[in-house]
């Protein structure tokens, strides 16, 4: 009986045994990362504010965008950003209360210190007695751009963003409204929560950058992408078009008409689609993408990214137009699709990243924000080169969409653009959205003969012009300001 006792004691021991083994097990194996970064872990807060977090820096590698500074509290170290808003969409926030966005969540593990690469400067500093420190991640952005950009924006409503074609690097990258992050990164509650609140409540959403993470019409920006189709199917630039004053279309009494009711070219019975192109006439693009069909015009937009998901540092929204089957009894969809209208979205970093294609002979590059990470000693521990996205279109397509964009800038929509003794090829788009004030873009790269920035920029709701605003009047000016910036001129 007493030996029965004692087996059945030994069971339950070694069954909470193995439920104790099993619960540690899954606590430090299975749970580890998940109780680690949550953010009621207030022993895991304490660790990871007690690491010298890294600096983010400019492409100078002067200009901090974010660093950490010590504190008396109980946690050691606070998170500041000393160019305030200018910077906030792209270092994003390293709160206390809030966790992390932008650079701050994508580089954590090198900011924080615990990356791999890290792993030898942190074994020299723990044996020299050294508290622990974060790598310093070294960004694209050229200061001078970015804020040659923001001075050009000014208080309207809208984004814009500068590339380097050759090497997809980001140069500025700017929209309004902005968020300052310093009041997120407050360890105050008092200061970070209302802040935070008012982040929320904020209609026009100043946690999502309007220029890569929100998407608007881009109106007849597209039409570089429908050019593209064309001239990848066998049309010309000389090809020649009917050019009534409104089009037809297939399914529907409704009829196709240009901006501002216009009859194309003073009504001239036929046009190239150089000069339609030069000129953004609507009735020609729609036709041009009836005769494409939506296959081809879908096909083509999504090689240049739109619906792929194109590599960021951060977290951005590509471009977006309907698929195929949705076109299939719809065929007029076709049509406005071709001219940036219907379901299509985008930003500036998409229409960057088309138009830097097309400057680029064809290749398109994976937009680029951080080139290189950096241990506390300031050792180079990891390179992040040039990537190729893809060749949306052949060489000989990038050259004459270039030829017709230059045109457009020397003497169609976007003559705003002109710059003495450069040569600027751009593309004007002015998009109807349901405010009634329509959305006014402007894409462009220069030089011409040898790109060396691509400006995208979108004003909503037509900035101070408002319903008599279009992409040439509001947007262009804003492009040649950081072209100048980066060219002279």
């Amino acid at each position: 009986m007493i030996d029965q006792q004692v087996r059945r004691l030994a069971v339950a021991f070694l069954v909470l045994f193995i439920l104790l083994f099993a619960q540690v097990n899954y606590i430090q194996v299975f749970a580890a990362k998940r109780l680690a970064n949550d953010p009621a872990n207030q022993r895991q807060l304490l660790a990871e504010y007690n690491v010298r977090r890294g600096q983010i820096l400019a492409s100078d590698e002067k200009t901090v965008l974010a660093q950490s500074v010590p504190t008396k509290g109980i946690y050691k170290y606070l998170r500041v950003y000393p160019q305030g808003a200018l910077y906030g969409s792209i270092t994003g926030f390293y709160s206390l209360f809030f966790g992390r966005s932008g650079l701050e969540a994508s580089q954590n593990e090198f900011l924080s210190g615990s990356a791999p690469e890290l792993l030898p400067q942190n074994l020299v500093d723990e044996i020299l007695g050294r508290p622990k420190r974060g790598g310093t991640v070294v960004t694209t952005i050229d200061p001078k751009l970015q804020q040659a950009a923001a001075r050009a924006l000014g208080a309207l409503p809208g984004g814009v963003v500068a590339l380097d074609p050759q090497t997809g690097n980001v140069l500025a990258l700017v929209a309004n409204p902005i968020f300052d992050p310093n009041p997120l990164a407050s360890h105050d509650p008092k200061v970070a929560r209302p802040f935070q609140r008012k982040l929320l409540s904020d209609p026009s959403r100043p946690l999502l950058s309007r220029a890569f993470q929100e998407l608007f019409p881009p109106g007849s920006t597209v039409k570089m992408l429908t050019a593209a189709a064309a001239l990848q199917n066998g049309m010309k630039p000389s090809t020649l078009f009917p050019n009534p004053p409104e089009l037809t279309l297939p399914q529907t009494t409704h009829r196709l008409q240009n901006f501002g009711g216009e009859h194309c070219l003073g009504g001239a019975p036929q046009i190239t689609l150089a000069q339609a192109f030069q000129i953004s006439c609507n009735v020609v693009f729609g036709e041009v993408g009836l005769r494409l069909g939506a296959k081809a015009l879908v096909e083509q937009t999504q090689k240049f990214g739109f619906d792929q998901q194109v590599p960021f540092d951060i977290p951005w929204a590509e471009g977006s137009i309907p698929p195929v089957k949705d076109f299939a009894n719809a065929l007029p969809a076709v049509a406005f699709s071709a001219i940036g209208q219907q379901s299509v979205g985008a930003n500036p970093l998409q229409m960057a990243l088309v138009a830097a294609a097309i400057a680029h002979g064809g290749v398109e590059m994976v937009p680029r924000l951080v080139t290189e990470i950096r241990d506390p000693s300031g050792r180079v521990v990891k390179r992040f080169g040039p990537r190729e996205f893809g060749r949306p279109i052949s060489a000989g397509t990038a050259s004459a969409l270039t030829a017709m964009m230059v045109s457009v800038v020397d003497g169609g929509t976007g003559t705003a653009a002109q710059i003495p003794g450069i040569k600027v090829a751009g593309k004007t788009g002015t998009a109807q959205n349901p405010s009634g004030k329509p959305h006014a873009w402007f894409v462009c790269f220069a030089p011409a003969a040898n790109p060396r920035i691509v400006v995208a920029v979108v004003v909503l709701n037509g900035g101070s012009l408002g319903s008599d605003a279009t992409g040439g009047q509001v947007a262009a000016p804003i492009a040649k300001a950081v072209l100048q910036a980066a060219l002279g001129g």
